[in-house]
């Protein structure tokens, strides 16, 4: 009977421990949650005042609401610093900035037009016909070259032609000041990665050049020249060989040969 007792007592005691350490828990909980109302709360107001302020800012300034709306309120227009789309900071300045330089410079390399080709008589049926045998007998002509310049026009890759005559005509100069005036502007123009030219060149090639623009002369570019030339050796002439302006022109020239 007494072990009966004992028993009821420690059960009865656990129930009662285990009830208030309920109730303990309980309000601790309700404590915490009290206590992070009060941290939040705040900080949801400053929130809210921080996007009124954004917005009478914005009211405030329609120029650049509207400039931020025509380019579709995009996040990548938004100030690295911003955690927002509408913010009206110098960052949008400087890029609007940036777009409209890189759309000037466009509209200026358009308006320069596209390079005149070298002068030269009208190719005759054999010269046409020798250039089928070799690349080295197409660039040995101007004729040559212009209506292979034409056909790299076509595929947008004819900087390699006039980076290739460019290193000519360097080659032909013997004025100190006038060879390290055009070296730069060869460089600037189809070396350089900044330049809407620029040549497909290999990293040892690049080196090379860089270390001869310290003192530049008629060879500075000889390696790169070698190396535009086998490419369009290899990659542009036979596709230059099976297009239609030299077909065309061979056709013309054909005919006009069997009517005299």
């Amino acid at each position: 009977m007494w072990r009966q007792v004992l028993l009821y007592f420690r059960t009865h005691s656990y129930h009662a421990d285990n009830c208030q350490a309920k109730e303990t828990l309980q309000n601790e909980d309700e404590e915490d949650i009290k206590a992070a109302q009060r941290i939040f709360k705040p900080m949801g107001s400053e929130r809210m005042e921080m996007r009124k302020r954004q917005m009478s800012t914005i009211q405030e300034t329609p120029g650049a609401a509207q400039a931020q709306h025509s380019t579709g309120n995009r996040g990548s227009n938004a100030c690295c610093f911003c955690w927002c789309c509408c913010c009206s900071c110098s960052c949008l300045t400087v890029r609007n900035q940036d777009e409209e330089r890189a759309r000037r410079t466009s509209h200026e390399l358009q308006a320069e037009g596209i390079p005149n080709c070298e002068e030269s008589p009208a190719p005759t049926l054999e010269e046409v016909n020798a250039w089928a045998q070799s690349f080295d007998k197409l660039m040995l002509t101007p004729a040559g070259r212009n209506a292979f310049r034409e056909f790299l026009r076509t595929e947008f890759s004819e900087e390699n032609m006039l980076f290739w005559m460019a290193c000519e005509e360097l080659k032909q100069e013997s004025n100190k000041s006038v060879i390290e005036e055009k070296a730069r502007l060869i460089y600037e123009d189809y070396i350089s990665i900044l330049s809407p030219k620029e040549v497909s060149l290999d990293s040892r090639v690049r080196e090379v050049i860089n270390r001869n623009m310290l003192e530049p002369s008629q060879h500075t570019f000889d390696d790169a020249q070698l190396q535009i030339y086998t490419l369009m050796h290899r990659d542009s002439y036979p596709r230059f060989m099976n297009s239609a302006i030299y077909k065309d022109l061979l056709q013309s020239l054909s005919e006009k040969s069997v009517e005299t």
